[in-house]
Formats: C-alpha cells, structure tokens, sequence
C-alpha cells in the first residue's frame, strides 16, 4: 500500500520531535536488549539488517566491514539508552563520481531510537534512520521488533524502506550533501527483513537473515553501481567475541561473496582500572579531646607571627606531595581558608577531598572552620566551606553524608588576611616530547597524519598572568602542503589549465594571485588548512600571553594576545557569567584576528576579521550540557551553533555540534554546513594512574570557510565549570577516594 503524502509529512515532521523529546523525558524503561553483535552499518544488529538490540549506555565503538563491494568505517555511539548514533565513512565500490576513480567515498549518519523494551510477551521495538545526512548511498528508513525466543535465540522482524527495501534513491550528482531528504523518508514503497541469532556461548554467535538490499547505487543522469553478480537474500555468518571489548566477524553476503568484520567497543564505564592506581589518602587525623589536651586548644599560637608561615609552609609540602599547589592562605583562631590548584586529580572533588584531609593534619585544634577554594589558572572559581569535625565525623561514611554536611559557594576574588605561597610564583614548566596530528573521513583521503617532536612551555608570572607556547619540527607523514580545490570558473580554468571538483591548487598556484584566496566573495579562511601543513623546517603553532581574571564574584574574564592558533593571530577577549550553583551561564568573546603567514612563524597575510559570539550554556541531566553561540564568524558571516556535549563520571567526553550562518549551502560547498563530532577521553581511563591529560580530537565533515571560528586556547566555561556545582555532584563518589 503506497503511504499518502500527508502520511509520510506526518511522520517526517513528528518523528524528529519524538525521538528529541523521549530521549530528554528520561522516562523508565524495562530492561534493555542488548546487542549480541555488531552489523555492516555499525549497529547492534543482524549481518545487513538492523534489529531493535541497543548497546551499553555511553558506549563508543568502530567498526570496519570490507567485502568486495565496498568497506564501512563506522564509529557508533549509544548517547542514551534509547538513542544510539552512526558517523560512517564508506568506500563504494563499482561506480563513478568526478575523480573517476572506479569508487566513491560518502560520509553518512545513522539514528537509531528504541520506543520500547521487551518485556512479557511484548517485543523491542525501535526506529530508524540510516544515511539521513549524506548523499544517500545507503538511505533507508525501518521499524523492527527484536524478541528472546530462547535464553539463546533471537529474533527480530521489520519493515523497511529504501536501500532496505532494495529501492535505492537516485543520488543527485549535484547534491551537495549533508543536508536531511525528510521528503524522501519512509517513501518508494516497504519490504519486510528478518534475522535470527543464536548465541552458542558466550563468545560465539551464528546469524542469519532475509535482507531485501541489492546492493546498488544509482546517480541521476543514469550513472550506475556495477556488480558483478545478482544476489540472492540470505544471509549468514557468524561473530567471535574475543575478551571484553572486540569483536570478529565472517558473513556470506547474497550467497555470492563473503564479508569480513571487526569491532573495537570501548564503555567509559568499564574502565581497564575501575577503582585507579594512585594511592591511598592521609587518613583524617582526629582533634583531642579537650578536656584531656587543654594545651592543644589554646588559641595562642594565633598570636605568634611565626605561627603561619610555619603552617602554610607544612600544608602547601604535604599538597604538593598530592598534586595539588597551595597558592595562598588565610588563617585565623579558627577558621582557615587555603587557594589550591589541582594539577593531578581527573575529578576537582577527589583534590578537594584529599586537602581537607591534610588540614585536619596541619591545623592547630581551634581550627573548626576549613574552607578549600578552588583555582584555575588563578582563578578563584568556587569555596567549599565543611565543619572540621564533620570530616573527622564522616570519613568512614558513604559520600552522599558528607556532602550534605558541605557549603558550596562563589569564591570572594580577593578576600582579607589572604597570604601568597612563597616560592610558587613566578611558576616555570616545560616538556619535549611527540606530537601525533591525524585527519580522517577526508573525501580524497581517508586517513591522514604527521608525526613529529614538540617542545612546549608556559611561565606563569603571578596567578592569571601566563606567557605560553610551543615550538614543532615535522618528521613524517601524508599531511602535505596543498591548496584548496580549484572552482569551476572559466577565468581560473584558463590560468591553470584545469579545475573542478577533485582539483586543488598546489601551493605555488595558490600563492601567485591573491584573487584565489577567496572564492564568490566569501574569503578562504579554513579550506585552504593544507597550506599550513608539511613544513620541513620548525613551526610555531601558537605563542601567547593570556591574563585571566575575576572582576567580581560569579563574572570570569580573560585576555589573550599572540598567536593564538595555526592560522590567526591577535587578540581574544572573553567575559562569563556563571555563578557556581546555577545550571545556566552566559559569555561573550569578541576576537580580532589576522591570517598568519603559511610558515608558520611570525609573519601575517592580508587578511583581518573581527569576530564575535555570544553564548549560552545550559547543564541538562545524565551528563549532558548544551551551548548555542551566535555571532560572527572568521569569514564575516552570520549565525549559530548549536552544541550538544555528554561528560559521564570518569571523564569521558562525547559532543555534536552543527553550524548554520547566511553563507547558503551552495557557496559553502560539499556538506552544506558546518558539522562534527568531539571526543575526549582521560588518559587516567586507561592508564589508571591519576592525570589531568586528555587524549582527543574534533571529525569536521570538511574543513570549510563556513561558520569557521577561531581556536582559541584555554576558554573559560570548561575551566570554571569544573569545580562548580553540578559537575562537583557529578564526581562526588571520588572525594573520600
């Protein structure tokens, strides 16, 4: 039965709104139906076909599929337990795009959202939407419905459109893409698919499926995929789980060919060191009593000029031997407040639980009032006030005890009776070691790296005043300089003698007219990166001095000046507003730049931009904090970004970001707008050895001059955020640790 128009609107224009809304409403769920194995699209599924079979939470895995049609590069992540998402980055095989290569490369994504849990007689079911927002080379939509037949066997059945139901859509040779087909969805008429798995242990699986897919892509004006055979719709293979996070896999495919499979997942709550290695804290050291100790209670020694450098001398050692810097103290009769910097600890509360440790050590017995301050880079960020004979009370309670017997407040920017830590200021460090640069899911060149040695440096002058910078020299790599594409324009076709997509610059034809540095008016701010790449002599990737301050209680502000990236030097300047018990903040950055020269030293281009947004930060549930920044980008143009970022408790990062401004989708150029991906992941997750280090990087569909903004160095939300309250209560498991 063809579905009618107003139908398939309906559920166009409703579904995204459901899946949004339901995956917000944290509604309670029976229990999941967890994957057995993966799929070709990086799904928990059958061998081709999807089932209604969801991962772990917050669980991220890659997946590679190569057979002789073609090889999927999937990198999936389940951001709730509903609502798991696919990046793919696939090489097809058996037809043709401008570069003529016999193959294509596409860059897809995938949404899967599960309405309902098994549970009785009643099935999984879920949704879903593949190649939603490509080309659409495997655009599909499906409902399925997965059900345990037997403690080993499942099952699922559904209906599905598109490639799933062997009608693939007509690729429009002039799409762009990246941009959602929502007319299309649900369309060209529906076919049923079905799988059964069987679990023979628990390392091996054996699947098999009825899939409709015939493996075609068709682009308009006739062009068309070229297999070599006619594939029949069974199915089967088998899965060997090999420990706890991969996966191996080996399909018969149409009964003709044969797929291999592997899968790394990784959980970020299935640490390899779960509880770390570092070592035990001081314990609490009880006050005596007073009666029996009368001497130990006296307020004098608050008289004794010598009393508190004494102390604050033996506080800021024992610190330092936890990681933490004490950057200056008060201290009374009987209350002490100390400024630390934690330089160890992943979660600011395992710092602050460790310091109020080592005050109940150092403190004389009048000392009743301990209030731990937290700093960043000089910043007084938020004071944690708690009973002195609350800790002693509650060290060997659960943490919800504790935290409820603590105060947490603004910290005062400049509060009376505050000493400077001598000998901590002015603060020199430096490291020489590799530096790895990988680019990947480009259109001509999927993987791409360098490799080289870095020396890097800060000095900080006194809190808030840091000069930083690094230096690079290249070894080796794939990350030649080049230009960017040449446009098919009949004056630049006649000057080089060649052009269109897949043609790019090389640098001496870049650097010989200035009109190439831009391109409809619309000046080459990021698609021309290559040019910063491949130097073989040392580079300067940025060199800076920044001033961080905190005008009054809850306002934050920083100034940086230098070369503040690869590509752009000048000044940035940043204000926020986040007062550290609310949710919401507010920021504004306004920055004036000018293109560096493609040496990367300290000569500069032509080009200069005042850019300017102004943000807002909202920090949801489970984890999840959402930005929009609107304003002005380093081409000049107009508009927003939307983010939307997972933190779980150790740290991990997950992140989606898109940017839309007044540059329309045909000026932008391949993927319509500017869009991707973060991660960030601890290095203590893997090591088990307590570090602030972070491992991570951001996939960009492409690197376009669209809704461009510059990369500046140490902006304040994360930095301030992350002694506030929210995040606090997030890691709070780890203050007594």
């Amino acid at each position: 039965m063809r579905r009618s128009p107003l139908t398939r609107q309906l559920m166009v224009t409703t579904l995204p709104l459901a899946i949004l809304a339901l995956t917000c409403g944290g509604t309670a769920m029976a229990e999941p139906t967890l994957g057995r194995n993966m799929s070709a699209f990086g799904l928990a599924g059958g061998i081709e076909t999807p089932t209604a079979e969801v991962l772990p939470e917050g669980t991220l895995a890659g997946t590679v599929t190569k057979n002789q049609h073609d090889q999927r590069n999937n990198l999936t992540f389940q951001v709730t337990p509903r609502l798991t998402t696919v990046l793919r980055y696939a090489r097809v095989d058996g037809i043709n795009d401008h570069n003529n290569l016999g193959y294509i490369r596409d860059r897809s994504f995938d949404l899967r959202f599960s309405v309902v849990d098994q549970e009785g007689w009643r099935p999984a079911i879920a949704i879903g939407l593949q190649d939603f927002l490509g080309t659409g080379v495997y655009s599909g939509e499906y409902i399925v419905a997965t059900r345990d037949i037997t403690p080993a066997i499942r099952a699922s059945v559904g209906l599905g459109w598109g490639v799933l139901a062997g009608r693939p859509r007509v690729i429009d040779s002039r799409d762009l893409g990246g941009t959602v087909s929502a007319s299309e969805w649900f369309s060209g008429g529906a076919r049923p698919f079905a799988s059964v798995s069987w679990q023979v242990n628990d390392q091996l699986s054996l699947i098999a499926e009825y899939s409709n897919d015939r493996y075609e892509t068709r682009y308009s004006g006739g062009t068309t995929r070229d297999i070599d055979f006619e594939p029949n719709r069974l199915n089967f293979g088998a899965s060997y789980r090999v420990g706890r996070n991969y996966e191996l896999g080996l399909y018969s495919i149409g009964g003709e060919t044969l797929s291999a499979q592997f899968t790394v997942a990784l959980n970020p709550r299935a640490a390899a060191f779960p509880s770390g290695l570092e070592k035990a804290p001081a314990p609490v050291r009880p006050r005596p009593n007073p009666a029996a100790d009368r001497e130990a209670w006296s307020a004098e020694w608050a008289q004794d000029p010598t009393a508190q450098p004494a102390i604050q001398k033996a506080l800021g050692d024992a610190l330092a031997k936890e990681g933490q810097i004490l950057e200056s103290m008060a201290l009374t009769a009987t209350r002490a407040e100390v400024r630390i910097r934690n330089t160890r600890y992943l979660q600011q509360s395992q710092a602050i639980g460790r310091t109020a440790r080592l005050m109940t050590r150092a403190l004389p017995a009048t000392v009743e009032t301990l209030v731990i301050t937290s700093s960043a880079d000089g910043l007084p960020t938020s004071s944690l006030t708690v009973r002195r004979s609350d800790v002693e009370r509650l060290e060997n309670t659960e943490v919800g005890q504790i935290a409820q017997a603590i105060d947490l407040s603004d910290a005062v920017p400049r509060p009376a009776g505050l000493v400077p830590t001598e000998g901590v200021f002015p603060r020199f460090r430096w490291r020489v070691g590799p530096y790895f640069d990988l680019g990947i899911f480009d259109p001509a060149e999927p993987l791409r790296y360098e490799v080289g040695a870095e020396a890097r440096a800060s000095y900080e002058l006194l809190p808030g005043l840091v000069a930083s910078g690094a230096i690079r020299q290249r070894a080796f790599g794939n990350m030649s300089q080049r230009g960017p594409g040449i446009p098919r324009e009949d004056d630049i076709c006649e000057e080089i003698g060649r052009c269109g997509r897949g043609e790019h610059f090389t640098p001496e034809e870049y650097l010989s007219n200035p009109d190439f540095e831009s391109y409809r008016g619309i000046p080459r701010v990021r698609s021309d990166t290559r040019m910063y790449r491949g130097a073989t002599s040392p580079v300067i990737p940025e060199l800076t001095l920044a001033w961080f301050a905190k005008p009054s209680q809850d306002i934050y502000s920083r100034v940086t000046v230098g070369l503040l990236e690869r590509a752009y030097g000048g000044v940035s300047a940043e204000v926020l507003w986040k007062p550290v018990n609310s949710q919401l903040a507010f920021g504004v950055e306004v920055n004036r730049v000018r293109k560096r020269d493609f040496d990367g030293l300290f000569d500069f281009r032509d080009y200069e931009v005042t850019t300017g947004h102004v943000s807002a930060y909202y920090e949801l549930r489970q984890g999840f904090t959402a930005q929009l920044d609107v304003g002005q980008y380093l081409a000049g143009d107009v508009g927003a970004t939307v983010r939307l970022t997972r933190e779980f408790e150790n740290g991990w990062r997950v992140g989606a970001y898109a940017t839309k401004t007044d540059i329309s989708a045909e000026d932008f150029g391949e993927g319509s707008f500017d869009k991707g991906i973060s991660l960030s992941i601890p290095v203590s997750w893997a090591a088990g050895t307590p570090t602030r280090e972070r491992a991570g990087s951001t996939i960009r569909s492409l690197s376009r001059d669209g809704g461009a903004r510059l990369e500046v160095q140490d902006r304040l939300y994360d930095k301030v955020r992350d002694s506030h309250s929210v995040k606090l209560q997030q890691g709070w498991g780890a203050f007594w640790r």
